[in-house]
């Protein structure tokens, strides 16, 4: 079992949930997708998160730029940084992906996928009905349903709930990837560890 935990309004985030689908795929390995928030995580345990946005290292910022861009044409993807709205409120988009997973589990990964790709890809707001009425409309989910839905206290209990587990079991930020149960990786480039732990476990 795959656990990963993501929120869309990371890039490497984006990175991670296009490179772990082949990975788990390859090794027969289920994936339950989590979405929480990780701005409730850096509220509570990683608010040096701010300080280090606030107050990058210039070379390091500079690097850090280069090698995303490094990582997106290795998993063919497009990402823009930063974008223009950046950081983005994403609870609505979490909230649909909560939504999506309980009533049209088959179209998580395909709405996700959207909403990386209309942040990060095309530079649009993922905080605006609009856009989510987009996305909605490229996967084919019904867009009214979805914005009933994620007014839902049930819904908002769920990701507040994900996010919870989140902060329980250590993690920090977005991906943060979980193999049975308790072996956690964080990040998109933690993805070749994991691939030597399905590989010795197959063995």
């Amino acid at each position: 079992m795959i656990e990963f935990f993501f929120d869309c309004s990371s890039p490497w985030t984006y990175l991670g949930f296009v490179n772990i689908q082949p990975l788990a795929k390859e090794f027969g390995a289920e994936i339950a997708w989590k979405p929480f928030l990780v701005g409730g995580v850096f509220n509570t345990v990683n608010k040096t998160m701010y300080e280090t946005r606030a107050n990058p290292v210039p070379a390091k910022q500079a690097y850090m730029l280069k090698d995303m861009q490094d990582w997106a044409r290795l998993a063919g993807v497009r990402i823009k940084m930063p974008p223009s709205v950046f950081p983005v409120n994403a609870v609505k988009s979490m909230r649909g992906c909560i939504w999506v997973q309980r009533h049209h589990p088959d179209k998580l990964v395909p709405f996700a996928t959207a909403v990386f790709e209309a942040y990060w890809g095309e530079d649009q707001d993922i905080s605006q009905d609009e856009v989510l009425t987009r996305v909605c409309a490229r996967v084919g989910l019904d867009a009214a349903a979805l914005f009933a839905g994620i007014g839902e206290q049930a819904i908002k209990d769920a990701l507040k709930a994900n996010t919870d587990e989140a902060i329980a079991r250590g993690v920090f930020g977005s991906p943060t990837i979980f193999l049975d149960g308790t072996d956690m990786y964080f990040g998109n480039d933690r993805l070749p560890l994991i691939r030597d732990r399905l590989l010795k476990a197959r063995a």
